[in-house]
This record gives C-alpha cells, sequence and structure tokens, in this order.
C-alpha cells in the first residue's frame, strides 16, 4: 500500500498569523485612528485613513441594505472551506499551491470576524498619487489579493498534477 504524505494543513499557521496581524492591526485602528481622516505615513503616498466597508472589494454591493453582511460571510466560509479542503489534498512541500490558500483563508477569516463584530470591515491603509487614491484596505485584504495573485500565477504559469490523494 502506499504511503501518504504529509498534507499541506500544516501551511494554516500561516493563516493564524495573518488573521492576529489583521485584528491587531484593526484594535490599533479603531483605538488610535480618527474616522475619515488622514494621517500622512508617506506624503503624496500613503495615509492611515479609518474607513469602513459594507461591501466586498472597491466597496461593491456596499449600499445593498444590510443582507450583503450575510451573504459576505457566506461566501468567504465557502471559500474557506473550499481551500482548506485543497490544502488537505496538497502535499506540505508545495509552498506555491499552500501559500496562497493560506493567506486567502486568513484574509477571509479576519474580514468575517470584523463583519460578525462590527457589521462592516475596518480599513485604514490608503496609497494615493497625484490625487489618485486607492480605495483604503487592510492587512485581511492584503493577504486576499496576495494570495488570489499567487493562484492566478502558478495556476497559469506552473505545472501541477490535478487534486488528488497525495502519495508518493
Amino acid at each position: 500500500m502506499p504511503k501518504i504524505t504529509p498534507n499541506a494543513l500544516t501551511w494554516l499557521s500561516v493563516s493564524a498569523i495573518v488573521i492576529v496581524l489583521d485584528q491587531l492591526t484593526k484594535a490599533w485602528v479603531l483605538s488610535s485612528l480618527p474616522e475619515y481622516t488622514a494621517i500622512t505615513v508617506i506624503d503624496g503616498f500613503w495615509n492611515w485613513y479609518r474607513t469602513y466597508n459594507t461591501g466586498a472589494a472597491f466597496s461593491f454591493l456596499s449600499d445593498a441594505g444590510g443582507w450583503q453582511k450575510y451573504f459576505f460571510v457566506v461566501l468567504a466560509v465557502a471559500i474557506t472551506g473550499l481551500l482548506g479542503y485543497w490544502l488537505s489534498r496538497t502535499p506540505r512541500r508545495d509552498w506555491k499551491t499552500a501559500l496562497p490558500y493560506a493567506l486567502v483563508i486568513g484574509g477571509a477569516i479576519g474580514n468575517v470576524i470584523d463583519r460578525l463584530l462590527h457589521g462592516h470591515v475596518v480599513d485604514f491603509i490608503q496609497w494615493h498619487w497625484r490625487g489618485y487614491f486607492w480605495p483604503a484596505f487592510n492587512i485581511a485584504d492584503a493577504a486576499i489579493v496576495a494570495g488570489a495573485v499567487g493562484i492566478a500565477l502558478y495556476g497559469l504559469l506552473g505545472s501541477h498534477k490535478a487534486a488528488g490523494p497525495v502519495r508518493e
């Protein structure tokens, strides 16, 4: 009988780090930054700017009346479950697959915590250049984007076998 190799669920430690960093920074923001007031970090490029998002990326569905909170919680839980399942079928050494999954899981859970505790996501990082402002975001959002880019790049450029039982 073939030996089953260890799976990539240990990469969930990266997810836990993302969640802790995300929640610690949001606690700092809520206790220290004024609402809707830019505080310059790097002049002409980066501000701390405490704001809230009841929608998804770029405030998608932010004015939908409240139901979107539950929709995004269910969506994040479903995506987290799917990625967790895929992690369980990924070899531990396959970091190009495992790391992006772990980043998305951590970011999704970080934002779910906000939605359940506050009814919205706390955003506070604001980049801008010559009058053009990127929508404010947070550590969880950054992890989700980095993970999604990793998934896309490895999916497009990497060669990997279809998911299945991990065997040697």
